[in-house]
Formats: structure tokens, C-alpha cells, sequence
């Protein structure tokens, strides 16, 4: 997919910090974003307004209870997170039902993350498998070498099926 198959999708953008999402709504500025700073305000949007994808920060704005309102509405969400950077989120997030895991720190590339996710929706194939090939050196980085090794059969479940 090229960056053009992000054009005309409706993005809704979920943080407490109104700079991340400045940041986020440059970076995607081929997409018609929506911008939230509070759950509630985020809640509401997702409520009433179609969209095709939904990038939750995790602290701050309630990301995991929105993500399951994005769940029921059928939204292809990806959680963005500097704070609950962890093994047991990117989990929670599989878990949640979520297409990614995005640290802020890897923001810069949520162009690709976003197209990796709806190359692989389209293709009827697991997202995580291109996040995993793109972020397991980052989290060798930020978690040891080992950080997947502890729930070997959940991870390869997470990342291959």
C-alpha cells in the first residue's frame, strides 16, 4: 500500500497532550483527523462519528476503556503509549483487541505503522506480525534481550496467528 491509501481515511486521535497531537495531525495531515484530549470527549466521537481508525494513548485519556468502545463500533485501533511502556501492555493491547502498539518515540513512523495495519486488514492477515518485525529490536532495546522469551507460546500466538 502507499502512503496515498492513508488519504481520505477518517482518523480520530486520542491524547492528553495537545502537542503529541499537533505532531500526529502533521504527520497525517493526508487524513481527515478528528482530535480529542479527554476520554469523555473521545468517548463521545467515537459514539457518533464513523471512522476508519483510532490511535488511543493509554495513560491520561482512559485508552484501554476507549478501546473497546473502537472495538464495538468496529474500528481499527492502534494504542500509542510512552508511559505504559511494557511487555504486559503490548499484551493488554493484543488482548483489547488493538492492531498496535505504538511507542511515542516511534511517532515518527506512524505513517507506516498505520499502512502496515491496513495492508494487513485488507489482506485478511494478522497486523501484528508486521509489528512485531518492525519493533522487536525496539523492545529488545527498551525490555533485554529476553522480554518475549517468558510466555514464548503467547507471543508466537500473538505474532503468527
Amino acid at each position: 500500500m502507499s502512503i496515498s491509501s492513508l488519504e481520505n481515511k477518517k482518523i480520530l486521535i486520542v491524547d492528553d497532550e495537545p502537542d503529541v497531537l499537533d505532531s500526529l495531525e502533521e504527520l497525517l495531515d493526508m487524513c481527515t483527523i478528528a482530535r480529542a484530549e479527554t476520554y469523555e470527549d473521545a468517548n463521545n466521537l467515537l459514539k457518533t462519528q464513523k471512522f476508519d481508525i483510532a490511535i488511543l494513548d493509554i495513560m491520561g485519556v482512559d485508552g484501554y476503556h476507549l478501546l473497546e468502545t473502537a472495538n464495538k463500533k468496529n474500528v481499527v485501533t492502534v494504542m500509542l503509549t510512552a508511559h505504559a511502556l511494557s511487555p504486559d501492555n503490548i499484551k493488554k493491547s493484543y488482548l483489547g483487541g488493538a492492531c498496535s502498539y505504538i511507542p511515542k518515540e516511534e511517532m515518527i513512523n506512524i505513517e507506516s505503522f498505520l499502512i502496515d495495519v491496513l495492508d494487513a486488514k485488507k489482506e485478511g492477515k494478522n497486523p501484528w506480525t508486521r509489528w512485531y518485525s518492525r519493533l522487536s529490536s525496539f523492545c529488545e532495546e527498551k525490555f533485554g534481550p529476553d522480554w518475549d522469551k517468558d510466555e514464548k507460546e503467547f507471543w508466537e500466538k500473538m505474532i503468527y496467528y
